[in-house]
C-alpha cells in the first residue's frame, strides 16, 4: 500500500489558510508554524508566505530577547514597545495581502528558514 500525496488546496483555501497564519502572528509564532506544517506540501503560495512570517516571527522573538537584556539599561523597554507594534502592524498587512492573492514579503525579516 502507497501513500497518498495530500491534494493541492484551493485559490480560497490557500488565501484563507495564509491569512490566518499571518493574522495570528500577533500572538506569536505557533499558528504560523502550525500552518507551515500542515499544508505546506499542499499549496506553494502558502509556504512562501508562512516561511517569511515564521522567519519574521523568529527574528521579533530574537528582538525580543535583546530587549530583555537591555532592560537594564533602559532602552529593552522601547525595544518591546517597537516590536509589539511591528507585529501588529505587518501581522495586518500580511493578513490583507494574502487575503487579496498577493504575496507578503515582511520587511526587516533575518532569513531563517529558506
Amino acid at each position: 500500500m502507497t501513500a497518498q500525496q495530500p491534494s493541492q488546496l484551493n485559490e480560497y483555501d490557500e488565501r484563507l489558510y495564509t491569512s490566518l497564519g499571518n493574522i495570528l502572528g500577533i500572538i506569536g509564532f505557533i499558528p504560523s508554524l502550525v500552518v507551515f506544517l500542515v499544508f505546506r506540501d499542499r499549496s506553494d503560495f502558502l509556504k512562501r508566505n508562512m516561511k517569511g512570517a515564521l522567519n519574521f516571527q523568529i527574528t521579533l522573538i530574537l528582538a525580543d530577547v535583546i530587549g530583555a537584556i537591555t532592560l537594564v539599561i533602559g532602552i529593552g523597554a522601547l525595544i518591546w514597545l517597537a516590536t509589539g507594534v511591528l507585529r501588529l502592524v505587518l501581522s495586518i498587512l500580511a493578513f490583507v495581502k494574502t487575503q487579496e492573492g498577493n504575496d507578503y514579503v515582511y520587511p526587516v525579516t533575518i532569513a531563517f528558514i529558506k
